[in-house]
């Protein structure tokens, strides 16, 4: 793909915003209806392994591929390319845990505990990613507002972990079939 043509701008970030806030809402809602602290105890043990999967492949495949040249050579130095995906994997695994022990603790459904502490890591990953240079260094992103990319990935991350969540909920299903 030619990047060279392509620029995220602020108005970009502001209406991807718009666009996954109210996705979130929706989801998070569905989400809370859905999975009571019992169930969500029951895929407790689970979320960790899913969420290493699911950020392992995004990693993989968004940044150590796709968007390697145009964004993430500009923040992480060229060795980390191939290790940064199971990096991720495990980190997030470990987010995870923590994120499941705080849901369970904490007031409220802790479905939505978990996907607003899934929120809360975009955005501080993001407070990161602005401090080592990705507003200001990769071409694509110069000139975008970093208050609106850390916004921005906090309903990014929230959606993410609420899918997370579903595809726990299916692994988890998939598995009780099969001990019938």
């Amino acid at each position: 793909m030619d990047w060279e043509n392509v620029h995220v701008t602020t108005e970009v970030l502001w209406r991807g915003t718009l666009i996954f806030a109210p996705a979130d809402l929706i989801f998070v809602l569905a989400l809370a209806h859905f999975v009571t602290a019992e169930r969500f105890r029951e895929i407790r043990r689970l979320l960790p392994a899913t969420s290493a999967v699911f950020w392992f492949l995004i990693w993989l495949v968004v940044a150590a591929t796709v968007f390697w040249e145009p964004v993430y050579s500009y923040v992480f130095p060229a060795w980390a390319r191939w290790l940064l995906p199971p990096a991720q994997a495990l980190l997030f695994a470990a987010l995870a845990a923590l994120s499941v022990w705080a849901a369970l603790r904490l007031p409220g459904r802790p479905v939505v505990t978990f996907c607003l502490l899934g929120g809360l890591w975009g955005s501080v990953s993001h407070v990161w990613a602005v401090y080592r240079g990705i507003m200001s260094k990769p071409p694509m992103l110069q000139g975008a507002s970093p208050v609106a990319a850390v916004i921005f990935a906090f309903f990014e991350f929230t959606l993410y972990f609420c899918v997370i969540v579903v595809i726990t909920l299916a692994v988890r299903r998939a598995s009780s079939g099969r001990e019938n």
